[in-house]
């Protein structure tokens, strides 16, 4: 048993090897096979200048930039260059963020406490926006209006436009969206924000950092930047396709005046004056430093090359898709994302295509939406991607042979009775074991994901969040 506090210390040597060995157990980060969660831009070296870099500032503390003015050149540095690319102008502003969510949540902050005079805030967004809009909104306590998309997956500008309200503080699309890899129409959706005084926000933490590269090499994409009349704010993650280590992400402003409200000042207590410019205090300068590192490092022509590399492995991945009997593209591959439908069991396809080394992420049904593949291409992958194609086959001609995935009869009519409230420790440890999960394996999801996608969503969430605790519970120490 892996113990974390033993009662004397422990070589260091034998402790790089047991975490070397419990990494043994996770998906590879690099190599090209892994579509989901990690951003590999395949170039040597870069990873031990982002791991010396970390450890030059890793103790670094990011909560008073006078009394360490080297992160504050750094974030600085790194805003400049996200200014830069998404032509912010000369005054545009920026923070740097542990991630996404972070950046959404400060997003939704900034707006939210811009307008102190409403009691119910409201912030408006399509059905396929990223789901920390909503976590957002359930931490900031703001009313989320949700505007179902078009058919063609892309945000609906008349109905975003419809849906603003008296109460509405902010308006959000996506550059482009998770799910299906599609940018909204910005300026529409910005100019009807504008016409109505409300702010408006580009989620690009996905694509922020890859579309302006893709439009230099030829990509039809519409404008999306700050550039664009009405964008008041925008996000982009640097852990994404800036391809620098987790966890870094930007959140920038047009200008100061509407990034004041993000802050957090508290003088009204015994001890120092704190303020806030992000929501924590304490944070270490490693990912700051990896993230100047990575970016010094590949420079504004690496990323055009690396555009080109990933755009190239969409195409191949794409027609693979289209060649392949049994599947077919979802959304149009037009950034960095290849989304996919079958007319066999998906869950049993996504667990087929594991066992040949390519790891996807399964998508639920949505409404009128299909359950959905979802492969997020990195540069990486152009070294693999003519591989995809004849294990898709495969996989697709397994899957028929296997079968759609069938529920146990008591499971589904017991899954049919089930409320949110009636999920409880003890009925989630059961369902994990009767779907083969009390070992701790989860190699074969299908019956998982297919019982998931059955179930309405605040079902599905009671019964995600039930298992995530499962897990979640300490190891007990060696005797």
């Amino acid at each position: 048993m892996f113990e974390a506090l033993p009662d004397k210390g422990v070589p260091g040597d034998q402790i790089l090897d047991e975490l070397r060995e419990l990494r043994r157990a996770d998906l590879p980060t690099h190599g090209g096979r892994l579509f989901a969660y990690v951003y590999d831009p395949a170039l040597d070296g870069l990873d031990d200048l982002a791991r010396a870099a970390h450890a030059i500032s890793a103790h670094v503390n990011g909560l008073d930039p006078t009394a360490f003015p080297s992160l504050l050149a750094m974030e600085n540095a790194l805003v400049g260059a996200a200014v830069t690319l998404l032509r912010g102008g000369p005054a545009a502003v920026g923070s740097v963020t542990s991630g996404g969510t972070e950046s959404l949540i400060l997003a939704v902050k900034a707006a939210r406490d811009s307008r102190p005079d409403l009691a119910t805030p409201r912030l408006v967004i399509p059905s396929t926006a990223h789901a920390a809009f909503a976590k957002a909104a359930h931490y900031l306590r703001v009313t989320l209006d949700v505007v179902p998309v078009g058919a063609d997956l892309r945000a609906d500008p008349a109905g975003m436009a419809a849906a603003i309200t008296p109460e509405t503080v902010l308006v959000a699309a996506s550059a482009p969206s998770y799910a299906h890899g599609v940018v909204d129409p910005i300026p529409e959706i910005a100019a009807a924000a504008a016409a109505r005084g409300v702010r408006f926000h580009v989620d690009a933490c996905f694509g922020g950092w890859v579309l302006p590269y893709l439009k230099r090499l030829g990509a039809d994409l519409p404008e999306f930047d700050l550039a664009v009349p009405g964008v008041t704010s925008i996000s982009v993650d640097l852990h994404k396709y800036a391809y620098a280590p987790k966890g870094v992400s930007l959140l920038l402003h047009r200008d100061e005046a509407l990034r004041r409200p993000q802050y957090f000042a508290y003088a009204d207590w015994p001890g120092y004056p704190m303020v806030n410019p992000v929501i924590s205090s304490t944070r270490s300068g490693g990912p700051i430093a990896a993230a100047v590192a990575t970016l010094r490092s590949v420079g504004d022509a690496g990323y055009l090359e690396l555009a080109g590399r990933t755009r190239e492995a969409v195409a191949v991945l794409a027609e693979a898709v289209a060649a392949t009997d049994g599947v077919r593209l979802f959304a149009p591959p037009e950034t960095t994302v290849v989304c996919l439908a079958a007319d066999v069991d998906l869950f049993v396809l996504a667990d087929e295509l594991a066992t040949r080394g390519w790891h996807t992420q399964p998508q639920m049904a949505y409404g009128d939406l299909p359950a959905t593949i979802h492969l997020t291409v990195t540069a990486a992958v152009a070294a693999t991607a003519p591989d995809f194609a004849a294990d898709l086959a495969d996989a697709v001609a397994a899957t028929r042979a296997r079968g759609p995935v069938e529920l146990p009869a008591p499971l589904v009519q017991a899954a049919g009775a089930l409320t949110p409230e009636m999920v409880t420790p003890e009925l989630v440890a059961g369902l994990a074991a009767g779907l083969g999960l009390g070992g701790g394996d989860f190699t074969r999801m299908a019956a998982v994901n297919t019982l998931l996608n059955v179930t309405p969503p605040a079902l599905r969430e009671a019964l995600l969040t039930g298992f995530l605790s499962l897990l979640q519970r300490p190891t007990a120490a060696t005797e």
